[in-house]
């Protein structure tokens, strides 16, 4: 092959998000994952349903602008997806009203939806002061023993993002709890900046659950840094913090990697035989502190390993994404740079199921068939 050929093929590859990915270069990581044949996006906008929403005192198509960033959860041996889901009443990245959508799966690859949100900012609540107007973002979910259900979602008003909490029998009925660091530290954290966690669970037979280390449950959070936090009940949490009384940070970007620009907490972590597995979404800066054959922005999934003794203690990290975006419905939408955001993780039937936002507008799903872990 010439040189003229070689250097466009990496100028295509570059152009184009690059195809390249690890997967499953490491023992400990989970993987390979592929996207299933025939599937694509498993859901897309739909401008045919319409909600009353209790903000606006009107009937919104709530789902009509874009569906994307969705948790996962399996009940009667069905997936679960919650779904964010942007209405049509402005233009902009974050500037429209988000609401959790529910669509259910027998085989997790082909869903039906509830036809109405689950979740959603009101006027009338008690968090409408932290959720209204830009509503209920991002969620993540786990099960306890007992079925209970868990949500870490981000709350939006447009001036603040905070880590918040909800909790479920069913998946439909959700009791908000408010900020998950209200009451840590006097509330020192409960008005910063705040989103994206990442639950430590574990496989109990074929039931993901949520994992304790030690007396505490572990959540790894963050956008810009993996941070750590703590509980006793899965609502209220503590930071934990460095020698200096700051945010401690367990993994930080990587100058010249697809992870350069931030290292975003992805769905909820699992604890297996070698550590704890942390899927997080990695996002590439532009220039020479980013990685070459990425497209600037891109949003690609990588992995990391942390001690199951000591959470907060990193042993491995994939130093290239496992998944990256290649179809054409993960680099067309609102966000054209490229993105694969990680969010959902179930094992379902054998087999692990991840969800993801394509391109802030769909959601897309990717199977691994070959480890229990």
């Amino acid at each position: 092959m010439n040189k003229s050929l070689v250097l466009a093929l990496f100028v295509l590859l570059a152009l184009t998000g690059c195809k390249h990915s690890s997967q499953q270069s490491k023992s400990w990581a989970l993987g390979p994952f592929k996207r299933p044949v025939n599937v694509g996006a498993v859901i897309s906008p739909d401008t045919n349903s319409v909600f009353f929403c209790p903000m606006r005192g009107e009937a919104v198509e709530w789902e009509g602008s874009d569906t994307f960033n969705p948790a996962a959860a399996v009940i009667n041996n069905r997936v679960v997806l919650l779904y964010r889901a942007e209405d049509n009443s402005a233009v902009g990245i974050g500037q429209r009203t988000s609401r959790i959508g529910y669509a259910s799966s027998a085989d997790g690859l082909f869903f039906q939806r509830h036809g109405a949100p689950v979740l959603f900012p009101s006027a009338t609540d008690e968090q409408a002061a932290n959720e209204c107007p830009g509503g209920c973002e991002d969620p993540r979910v786990v099960m306890t023993d007992d079925g209970l259900y868990v949500m870490m979602y981000t709350q939006w008003n447009r001036k603040q993002a905070r880590l918040a909490v909800a909790t479920s029998r069913d998946l439909v009925t959700w009791q908000k709890h408010g900020p998950a660091f209200a009451k840590a530290y006097g509330g020192r954290f409960k008005d910063d900046f705040s989103k994206s966690a990442s639950v430590v669970t574990r496989l109990q037979g074929d039931r993901q659950v949520v994992a304790r280390i030690g007396d505490k449950y572990w959540m790894y959070w963050g956008e810009q840094f993996v941070n750590v936090a703590t509980s006793d009940n899965l609502i209220d949490w503590t930071p934990l913090l460095d020698e200096q009384g700051e945010l401690l940070r367990v993994m930080e970007p990587r100058k010249g990697h697809f992870d350069s620009q931030l290292t975003e907490c992805g769905p909820p972590a699992v604890l297996t035989s070698q550590g704890i597995v942390l899927i997080y979404n990695g996002k590439n800066l532009e220039g020479a502190d980013g990685d070459p054959r990425y497209v600037a922005n891109t949003y690609c999934a990588g992995q990391a390993l942390f001690s199951g003794e000591d959470p907060t203690r990193l042993l491995d990290r994939l130093d290239e994404p496992f998944f990256v975006p290649e179809a054409d419905y993960e680099r067309s939408g609102q966000y054209p740079a490229g993105t694969v955001f990680a969010e959902g993780l179930v094992y379902h039937n054998k087999r692990w199921l991840l969800y993801y936002g394509c391109a802030d507008s769909r959601v897309g799903v990717a199977v691994c068939n070959t480890n229990h872990k």
